[in-house]
């Protein structure tokens, strides 16, 4: 039970990767505040699985694109908890089309949700983590280092991401705040599957990463929920900064197969 009565905030929590973690960290006796944009009843359902593993928790709904909306949502943290000592980042949205089809608005969200919304929310978790050994972690993605098609403006924006992270741990390191970040490989969500487009290309792709990844499988959300947990803990405290991959191994091996 590392991280009773501690206090964890993550955004986009409601389902894949981010649900994974609010319930990883409440098995391990976290109070949650479960983020999410439209849909409340996923959002509640996490609050209630969370309840069922003995812990509290509380929904809250918050567009990390606008600004009044992500202070609010710290504001309401506070009212109800009093404090925070983990905020996960791992929102994200964006259109997913080649750059040079990509329209003003789209650069406009993709960046707001991604970096805005992220820098606004560090600056209001951070009064919340005076003298509590604060931990940010940020969950970015393979295609920040890798090109996938149609993956040019939430590459950037992950990339931004990254670097961002590296900066805020120099910046928030004399406050007791430890902040690094995850970037994921090939992980088996309901989002993947939507991005590829179809069931079949979904499939395709795993049947193509797969033999390329040395773990011999698609990644699962609980594969990130664990190494967030690690960044989260004590014994994660001299690394950071870091950007951790957590991809079976798959970039390493697609970097050595296109170098062969």
């Amino acid at each position: 039970m590392r991280f009773t009565d501690k206090v964890a905030l993550i955004t986009g929590s409601s389902r894949g990767i981010g649900r994974a973690i609010a319930l990883r960290l409440a098995t391990e006796g976290a109070r949650i505040v479960v983020n999410y944009r439209r849909n409340g009843e996923e959002a509640e359902a996490v609050v209630a699985e969370v309840e069922r593993l003995g812990s509290g928790a509380l929904a809250v709904q918050a567009d990390m694109s606008n600004g009044d909306e992500v202070r609010a949502m710290f504001q309401h943290t506070k009212d109800h908890f009093g404090y925070l000592d983990i905020l996960v980042a791992n929102a994200a949205a964006t259109s997913f089309r080649p750059l040079l089809r990509q329209g003003e608005h789209n650069v406009t969200r993709t960046f707001d949700l991604v970096i805005k919304g992220f820098l606004v929310a560090v600056q209001a978790a951070v009064p919340l983590m005076q003298g509590r050994q604060g931990k940010i972690v940020t969950i970015s993605g393979i295609d920040s280092l890798r090109a996938l098609s149609g993956h040019g403006l939430l590459g950037a924006a992950k990339a931004a991401l990254e670097n961002m992270t590296m900066y805020l741990a120099h910046e928030l390191g004399p406050q007791g705040i430890v902040v690094n970040s995850i970037n994921p490989g090939l992980i088996g969500t309901d989002s993947s599957k939507m991005y590829a487009g179809s069931e079949e290309a979904y499939a395709q792709y795993v049947r193509d990463v797969v033999p390329q990844t040395p773990a011999g499988r698609v990644g699962r959300p609980e594969d990130i929920a664990a190494v967030t947990a690690f960044l989260c803990s004590e014994d994660a405290d001299f690394i950071r900064g870091q950007t951790l991959l957590v991809d079976g191994g798959l970039l390493s091996s697609s970097v050595a197969s296109r170098a062969h």
